[in-house]
């Protein structure tokens, strides 16, 4: 079988944020039809990565992992135009469907504490509140999409938060700690788009949301206890 140039973790780590400076980059310096070659590399790279990585996985687990990095692969050239309104929208659905298929993958039909996920839920939805209150006036009508979208993330966030005691510790903080980055860029993002400008904005939303990625699918990769990327 022919394998991919990922031996280990390492490699691919220096490998992947070496693209994701190399975009950030590019962002700030560059005209933007050079972000059409730089950007789409992150998830090219977590898609050779992941394909590399992905027997231990069943085949709907894996199906859903790629709709999701092949969605979200959409969604970046959709919105590096985000100024037209057509190429925001056709991004917002792209990333929406994107959260819906990692939301999918994370489902698992263990038991859960719901005690344990009230509070988290109040506080994750008392934040998208605040969240929308803020850009409300600069909504118009991506008002519903933006609601929708809004609220898949609030999805996501809840069944990586259940992953815990179902997935090893390791798997659990690095999908964890990747839908938080997320919620980050995404209000960043929000923000400099219906709101108003943030200093440093353009670094901040691609290193969370590269970040945040890379983040997810490293820990679906760390999903079984023991599981570890060959490092030959």
């Amino acid at each position: 079988m022919i394998r991919l140039n990922f031996k280990n973790t390492k490699h691919f780590t220096l490998l992947y944020f070496f693209l994701l400076t190399l975009d950030i980059v590019v962002k700030l310096t560059c005209p933007i039809a050079f972000r059409y070659t730089t950007k789409p590399l992150l998830i090219l790279a977590l898609l050779l990565f992941y394909f590399q990585e992905r027997e231990f996985q069943s085949k709907k687990d894996q199906l859903w992992v790629f709709l999701a990095l092949g969605t979200f692969l959409i969604g970046d050239f959709l919105i590096i135009s985000h100024i037209n309104p057509i190429f925001l929208w056709a991004s917002l659905v792209a990333f929406t469907l994107g959260k819906i298929f990692f939301s999918i993958k994370f489902m698992h039909k263990e038991d859960f504490n719901v005690l344990r996920l009230i509070p988290f839920s109040i506080m994750l939805f008392t934040y998208i509140f605040l969240l929308v209150g803020t850009v409300y006036d600069g909504l118009g009508s991506f008002f519903t999409g933006a609601i929708i979208s809004f609220f898949f993330t609030l999805v996501v966030f809840q069944f990586a938060f259940l992953r815990k005691s179902v997935f090893s510790l390791k798997s659990y903080y690095f999908v964890f700690i990747g839908v938080l980055l997320y919620l980050i860029s995404e209000s960043i993002m929000a923000i400099k788009t219906f709101k108003q400008d943030l200093p440093f904005q353009e670094f901040f939303i691609m290193l969370t949301y590269g970040s945040a990625l890379y983040f997810i699918v490293m820990g679906i990769v760390f999903e079984k206890e023991g599981v570890e990327v060959r490092a030959d």
